[in-house]
C-alpha cells in the first residue's frame, strides 16, 4: 500500500490516525455474566393466621392458658408441700413441748419429794437426839420446883433449855388447859369443879414436848370434870 492510499477500516494494517487531544482508552474486559436470581419468596404466614386465629403464643391463646395453668399448679404444689412441712414441724414442736413439760413436772415432784424426805430425816434426827434429854429437863423442873436450882447448876440448866428450844423442842402443858387426848395423858380424875365447863387439866405431873407438830411426849396431867346438874 502506497503513501497516500488509506486502507479501508477493518482491514489489516489499518490504524486510524490519532486526533489531537484525544487519548485512546484502554480496552476493557467484558463483565462476567451474572447468574439469574430466583425471585424472593414472600414470608410464610403462621398457620393460625391463615385460619384466621391468633398465634399459639399470643395472650389469650390455648397454649398460653395451658402454660398459665401449669404454673399455677406448680405454685399450688409448692404451697401444699410448704404447708405439709409446717404441719410436721408444728407437730414435732408440740411433742417436744409436751416432753419438756412432763420432764419439768417430774423434776418438780422429785424436788418436793426430796425436800420432804430431807425435812423428815432432819426431824427424825432431831427427835432421836432430843428425846433422851426430856428426862433431864424433867429433873431440872423438879429441882426448880423445890428451890434447888441455884448457882452453876442453874446456869447450866438454863443454857440447856435454850439449846433444845433453838433445835425446835417446845414445851406445852399448863394448869387450866382444856384436856386434849391428842396431847395430854390423863393420869387421874380428881373430881368435879363448878368453875370449869369442860374437862380441864388441874395439875401437870410432867410437861409435854413436841417438835413442830410431832408430839415427842404427851403431857401427863390430873384433870377435873365440870359439875353435873341433877334434875329432881
Amino acid at each position: 500500500m502506497t503513501e497516500g492510499n488509506v486502507a479501508p477500516e477493518g482491514e489489516p494494517g489499518f490504524e486510524p490516525a490519532p486526533q489531537p487531544g484525544f487519548e485512546p482508552s484502554e480496552p476493557t474486559e467484558p463483565a462476567a455474566a451474572q447468574p439469574p436470581q430466583e425471585p424472593a419468596e414472600p414470608p410464610a404466614e403462621p398457620a393460625d393466621a391463615e385460619d384466621g386465629h391468633q398465634p399459639s403464643d399470643s395472650p389469650g391463646s390455648f397454649g398460653a392458658a395451658a402454660a398459665e395453668m401449669a404454673n399455677e399448679t406448680e405454685v399450688e404444689g409448692e404451697d401444699t408441700a410448704a404447708a405439709d412441712e409446717l404441719a410436721v414441724t408444728q407437730m414435732a414442736l408440740a411433742e417436744r413441748t409436751a416432753d419438756l413439760q412432763r420432764l419439768q413436772a417430774e423434776y418438780l415432784n422429785y424436788k418436793r419429794r426430796v425436800d420432804r424426805d430431807r425435812d423428815l430425816i432432819r426431824e427424825n434426827a432431831t427427835y432421836a437426839a432430843l428425846a433422851p434429854i426430856i428426862e433431864v429437863l424433867d429433873t431440872i423442873d423438879r429441882a426448880r420446883l423445890h428451890g434447888e436450882l441455884e448457882g452453876g447448876f442453874k446456869a447450866v440448866a438454863e443454857q440447856l433449855e435454850r439449846i433444845v428450844t433453838n433445835l425446835g423442842l417446845t414445851r406445852f402443858g399448863e394448869p387450866g388447859d382444856p384436856f386434849d387426848p391428842n396431847i395430854h395423858e390423863a393420869l387421874s380424875h380428881i373430881g368435879e369443879d363448878p368453875e370449869v365447863k369442860v374437862t380441864t387439866c388441874q395439875h401437870i405431873a410432867k410437861a409435854g414436848y413436841r417438835i413442830g407438830d410431832r408430839v415427842v411426849r404427851a403431857a401427863q396431867v390430873l384433870v377435873v370434870d365440870p359439875l353435873e346438874t341433877h334434875d329432881n
